[in-house]
């Protein structure tokens, strides 16, 4: 009895200790718990907050779209849709490289170059595996859920007019930089800026929600053209089909309206598709109406005579003796086509006479003759501001060379753009005034507008030299193939040896034409160049003379000018329909051709 007392009281304070002890671990555990909650909720809280939101906050850029390109009525040449881009989190991806064959299969991937590429940059969170990529495709990529796989929101440049437009357009690149054309000149107007917001990623990456907008994405601001997009088709297809039938190398055409300088249309052939960046290569898109220089041959005539008149040695009815055919001048021979005998000035732009059109510019000071040509533009950029524009040359050497001085007077020696050449005749035009070139649009009252220019000529020599070229485009002078039925037309051919390494070719030419309608009161202005045709045809009055009829036949049309060349017999056959005002204001009776 006394031994199992004596034990029992011995377990009793075994238990109490034990009691004890686990109650003091207890209280210990709850205490570390307590001041660590304290800590992480109070004393560091800012320290874990920042540390949760850097594995799952994130601040990403918001794209912002280019501004739209629209011509003169609104229609669209270029625009920017969003589409998304594929990227992957090199912290996240190299721990699943495996996943990632998958990946590089459906991209077009090298999937070992591609997992060499995460491991070189294990330490970034940002690679692009596919720009811009097509909205199947990246479905089908996030399907996979493969972590550290991601979509980014951008936007892509579309062109709708493809390679109608291209050359004066141009393109951006895939970071929406504009790279030529248009895009390139005016890359800081158009351009958007980008904003920023605060996003929640999950585990593979993905962002699932929005916290904040830091900064509101800009867009771009939209441009206005002064091109007609039905203008610039036309001329497009017209020039194209010109180049492929006389099978030629190159081609170009520019419009100006007269009143004021703005560009409605230019084209170049070969041309190339603007959505296709394989096609994307210098020898394609560059604007050849701009940056590339010809001379211009017969069509710089009427610019010459233009400073014969102006000189006041000489008037429009007086004869000028190229007989036998052929002149020397400074031991070197100027030849026409044939012996034309006594022409007078407005004889010589007819025929063409280069013996003719040497002997006016002969008979005058060489100041006077090349002051015209420098006034007119020539050997300097136009001022349209469009990327690469060339200057063209004109020497002063010719002061001091008489045989420079008349090989200039019908277009060798001196070289031009075709955008420099119908600037100038756009002054002849504008009964004297030259008025600068322009590709945008003022959104003035359109119908009544006329921008200022610079008086190059008096108006009685404009007009004097658009009556002498109106006979080049009759039925016995060598432009008649670019008469626009109901309406006078007022131009001049060209046809040029092409200037190749070591001097002229003799069998390689430029066929060129220049001119305006209506004659009387011209608001078009027109230039078409064909390099190189070379299926048996190669003057101007031929290859290059139709395509301006055909062009200006459906410009006169769209653009709703009156004709001044219809008959009675035909107003009477029409019906008489009441009296209209043109776009320069004066009235007109008779209907729309």
């Amino acid at each position: 009895m006394k031994t199992y007392r004596h034990k029992k009281q011995a377990i009793k304070p075994l238990a109490t200790w034990r009691r004890l002890t686990v109650a003091t671990v207890f209280m210990l555990l709850a205490t570390t718990l307590l001041a660590k909650t304290l800590d992480m909720q109070i004393l560091s809280s800012e320290f874990f907050e920042q540390q949760g939101d850097a594995r799952q906050l994130r601040t990403v850029s918001i794209s912002a779209h280019r501004g739209d390109i629209v011509d003169r009525n609104g229609e669209p040449f270029a625009v920017s849709a969003p589409v998304n881009s594929i990227w992957v989190n090199p912290q996240v991806a190299i721990e699943h490289l495996d996943e990632l064959n998958v990946v590089a299969k459906l991209l077009s991937l090298d999937a070992i170059s591609l997992k060499e590429k995460i491991k070189r940059h294990s330490s970034r969170e940002f690679l692009y595996l596919k720009r811009h990529a097509p909205p199947e495709l990246a479905d089908q990529v996030m399907a996979l859920k493969v972590p550290g796989v991601a979509l980014l929101n951008e936007y892509r440049r579309y062109y709708p007019s493809g390679e109608v437009a291209a050359h004066v357009i141009g393109f951006s690149d895939v970071d929406d930089n504009g790279q030529e054309g248009i895009e390139l000149a005016y890359d800081k107007w158009l351009k958007g800026h980008p904003g920023k917001k605060r996003v929640i990623r999950d585990r593979l990456g993905r962002a699932f929600d929005d916290v904040e907008r830091i900064k509101s994405a800009e867009p771009g601001k939209s441009l206005k053209l002064s091109l007609d997009k039905r203008l610039q088709y036309l001329t497009y297809r017209t020039l194209k089909a010109a180049v492929l039938k006389h099978n030629a190398v190159a081609g170009s055409a520019v419009v100006l309206d007269v009143r004021t300088g703005e560009v409605l249309a230019m084209v170049n052939q070969p041309s190339f598709n603007v959505n296709d960046r394989r096609q994307l290569k210098p020898q394609a898109t560059r604007n050849r109406a701009v940056t590339d220089v010809f001379e211009p041959g017969s069509t710089m005539k009427p610019i010459t005579i233009a400073a014969a008149l102006e000189s006041g040695r000489w008037k429009p009815f007086y004869k000028i003796e190229t007989a036998p055919g052929y002149m020397r001048v400074k031991g070197n021979t100027i030849r026409d086509h044939k012996n034309y005998g006594d022409l007078d000035v407005g004889g010589v732009l007819e025929k063409s006479s280069n013996v003719g059109i040497a002997k006016i510019a002969l008979a005058m000071d060489a100041e006077q003759q090349w002051s015209m040509y420098q006034k007119l533009g020539f050997g300097v950029v136009t001022g349209s501001g469009f990327p690469g524009e060339a200057s063209g040359q004109l020497s002063l050497n010719a002061l001091n060379n008489d045989f420079a001085r008349a090989s200039m007077a019908f277009g060798y020696g001196v070289s031009v753009t075709p955008l420099q050449l119908a600037h100038a005749y756009s002054a002849i035009a504008a009964d004297g005034v030259l008025r600068p070139v322009n590709f945008l649009i003022d959104d003035s009252d359109e119908k009544n507008r006329v921008v200022e220019g610079q008086r190059v000529m008096s108006v009685e020599t404009a007009r004097a030299v658009r009556k002498m070229m109106r006979r080049v485009i009759s039925d016995k002078g060598t432009g008649k193939k670019a008469a626009v039925a109901n309406y006078s037309v007022a131009g001049k051919t060209g046809t040029v040896h092409k200037f190749i390494a070591g001097g002229y070719a003799e069998d390689r030419y430029l066929s060129i034409f220049a001119g305006m309608v209506p004659a009387d009161r011209p608001e078009l202005v027109m230039v078409v160049m064909i390099d190189e045709p070379r299926n048996g045809e190669h003057f101007g009055g031929l290859v290059a003379a139709p395509v301006f009829s055909q062009v200006m036949s459906g410009a006169m049309r769209l653009l709703d000018i009156a004709p001044d060349m219809i008959s009675k017999q035909q107003l009477m056959n029409a019906g008489a329909k009441p009296a209209r005002q043109t776009r320069t204001g004066e009235t007109v009776t008779g209907g729309k051709a």
